[in-house]
């Protein structure tokens, strides 16, 4: 009896689902700085995200929501997320200063896509809210529109931000290139 009750134990126990817990969010400080820019969060407006990945202790943190999205849609990432935090802007103080500690689940957020309202490195943003009512008041305010993470298609994040048009090169970059080309190959 009790070889068949310690079998029976064993198979409960092999197929019950393990549930992985997820991981809290860490408050942002002044050592964070994010994966793109690595630059200091705090000096910058806007919403933030923070990605904890599998066996790393500490997470990573995103100047932009947006570059939290892509980092996670990339085809070539291939770490195990175990949460995605975004600032919650309903408990934010102000764009400048969207908080070190008010952090919620990405996948419960709702977000306005396509306001005017650029994020901390001025490209677009998609501005998480805890409720669905303050990012409705939000996209009022500055236009755009509601949707759940889910819902963001792909090209909004993975494709180039708009933001500030790139500083034109002189029109003899293309020379210079072509002559410092040339001068590198010789040698081959």
């Amino acid at each position: 009896m009790k070889k068949l009750a310690l079998i029976a134990l064993l198979a409960l126990t092999a197929c019950r689902e393990e549930t992985a817990e997820i991981p809290a969010p860490v408050e942002m400080t002044a050592a964070a700085v994010g994966y793109y820019c690595q630059m200091d969060l705090l000096e910058h407006p806007g919403p933030k995200a923070q990605i904890h990945l599998k066996d790393v202790s500490a997470p990573i943190f995103f100047a932009q929501v947006r570059d939290a999205l892509a980092f996670e849609r990339m085809p070539e990432q291939n770490d195990v997320i175990t949460a995605i935090y975004v600032s919650d802007m309903d408990r934010a103080k102000s764009w400048a200063e969207p908080g070190a500690d008010n952090w919620t689940l990405a996948p419960e957020a709702w977000f306005v896509m396509g306001s005017k309202q650029a994020g901390g490195m001025g490209a677009d943003e998609m501005v998480p809210f805890a409720t669905e009512a303050g990012a409705q008041a939000f996209a009022s305010a500055h236009g755009g529109k509601v949707l759940r993470m889910g819902d963001i298609p792909d090209t909004a994040v993975l494709a180039p931000a708009s933001g500030p048009a790139p500083i034109a090169a002189p029109d003899d970059a293309d020379a210079d290139y072509l002559e410092r080309l040339k001068a590198a190959t010789k040698g081959s």
